[in-house]
């Protein structure tokens, strides 16, 4: 069976996490099938938002630890793994991460690169490298401290300590907190939502929210002005304005 499994409903492709046997731990090849199936969902008109999942137990419990006590300094320095989370880091339309259980290390990472993160009640959160002797390595330090602040992000990183999904929706890492057996259905059903919006929209506002954490206000705001001026040329513009003045739905097209 499959490590990735995927299923697509409506404009909705889910990719579920499928290594139970290692608690869905990250390895490369795993890594590989999940930019191989964001890339794809990229270029295909008919996918307008991925959700990423686990089971109920683990989303992710880090990356293989049998696979990197296979590495030295040397190989550490040619591991592909950078060159496959900027891989998925370039996926351009909305991505939700659906997190039931433990998101542990390199699977907390892969829910923050997420842009939207529903966790259910019994989520666990943390970064529990500094128990190895290591520290995250696939922005870990980077998006915790932007997205719960210095004090916790320090804490989470440097006691290696995770928090509750309770936790994590206070402190900015997850949106919304529901009942494990109805994380995913929810997960799902705002996907959707957003999938029936403009694809050009979509795109560009998620493109000016991620770099409002990485540019100054002055450089933010310009990029926002001719992100939204450009929007102005597409038909989805003239569409979703007439669909309002007619008081119906919009059918946007994506150009």
């Amino acid at each position: 069976m499959s490590e990735l499994l995927a299923d697509k409903t409506g404009r909705v492709l889910t990719l579920t996490l499928n290594r139970p046997e290692a608690r869905n731990a990250l390895n490369n090849a795993l890594l590989e099938l999940l930019a191989t199936k964001l890339e794809k969902a990229q270029s295909d008109v008919n996918i307008g938002a991925v959700v990423i999942t686990g089971n109920e137990r683990f989303f992710a419990a880090g990356a293989d630890l049998k696979e990197m006590a296979s590495r030295d300094m040397p190989a550490t320095l040619n591991d592909p793994r950078p060159q496959l989370w900027a891989r998925l880091e370039r996926f351009s339309k909305p991505l939700l991460a659906a997190v039931n259980g433990y998101a542990l290390g390199a699977g907390c990472e892969l829910a923050m690169l997420c842009d939207i993160t529903l966790a259910g009640d019994n989520a666990r959160f943390g970064l529990p490298e500094i128990t190895l002797g290591i520290m995250p390595g696939a922005g870990g330090t980077q998006r915790l401290i932007r997205s719960v602040g210095k004090a916790l992000a320090f804490q989470m990183v440097l006691t290696g300590e995770a928090i509750s999904a309770q936790k994590a929706q206070q402190a900015g890492l997850v949106a919304e907190v529901y009942p494990p057996a109805l994380t995913l259905e929810y997960a799902r059903t705002l996907a959707a939502n957003i999938a029936g919006h403009a694809p050009l929209a979509l795109q560009a506002s998620k493109m000016a929210l991620r770099q409002a954490q990485e540019v100054s206000l002055t450089q933010g705001l310009q990029q926002e002005r001719q992100l939204f001026t450009l929007l102005a040329a597409t038909d989805d513009r003239q569409e979703g304005i007439a669909a309002f003045l007619e008081k119906r739905p919009a059918a946007f097209k994506g150009r």
